[in-house]
């Protein structure tokens, strides 16, 4: 198990939603293609309480933050450089640590579970796979040393994604921090998305919204 699942991702009242799914099965296909191939090197268990995902998503009339934890991963590492990678995402850990007021916050979170969403009884789950890991050139100390390329599942759709990401390996300790920008009308995440909805005026949420993963593995 090799991978990014950073998912994630979240909002409130502010999510993101879908494209349909007529490019879901093609990027699937592709993903198998790609990941044909197992990674080389050593593998480096995530240490789960040690590593953290957190969202921010907007909305025109606003913003919310909070965090989501991975149930599982792992880094691949040859030579003390990252070769791939796989995550799993506990959709069920979705919080919010912007909102003060408890019950506006458990329906925030509940929304974002439902199947406006993120349908986490039906997808427990989000995944991310890593199929390449290109080394930056000359990257200055602690800027993004490697360009990341995997695939993300959320809701049961693929889609390659590419982003920048800060690596180090030493003494059998792996780090990777990285944030990463979802569209999430790519995941069929339709509430309040005017991919879908066309113009919402104050009532859209925008379809972007960021991951930021700090993770941790060890061997």
């Amino acid at each position: 198990m090799k991978k990014f699942t950073i998912l994630a991702s979240l909002v409130g009242a502010l999510f993101f939603t879908a494209y349909a799914g007529n490019t879901k099965h093609d990027a699937a296909e592709a993903a198998k293609t790609e990941v044909s191939a197992p990674a080389k090197g050593k593998v480096y268990s995530v240490v789960a309480d040690k590593s953290e995902l957190k969202w921010h998503a907007k909305k025109v009339t606003g913003e919310h933050f909070g965090n989501i934890k991975l149930q599982s991963g792992a880094l691949n590492v040859a030579g003390n450089k990252l070769t791939g990678g796989e995550f799993v995402i506990d959709m069920g850990s979705i919080a919010n640590t912007d909102i003060k007021d408890e019950e506006y916050k458990t329906k925030l979170i509940t929304h974002l579970k439902s199947d406006d969403f993120f349908g986490v009884e039906k997808f427990p789950t989000a995944t991310f796979k890593i199929t390449s890991a290109k080394p930056v050139a000359n990257a200055a100390a602690g800027q993004p040393n490697y360009t990341v390329t995997g695939n993300l599942t959320i809701k049961g759709n693929t889609n390659p994604i590419t982003f920048p990401a800060t690596v180090t390996v030493k003494n059998g300790v792996a780090t990777a921090k990285a944030d990463v920008t979802i569209n999430r009308a790519k995941y069929d995440v339709r509430y309040g998305s005017e991919s879908f909805f066309g113009s919402l005026g104050d009532k859209a949420i925008y379809d972007d919204f960021v991951v930021s993963l700090n993770v941790t593995a060890k061997q």
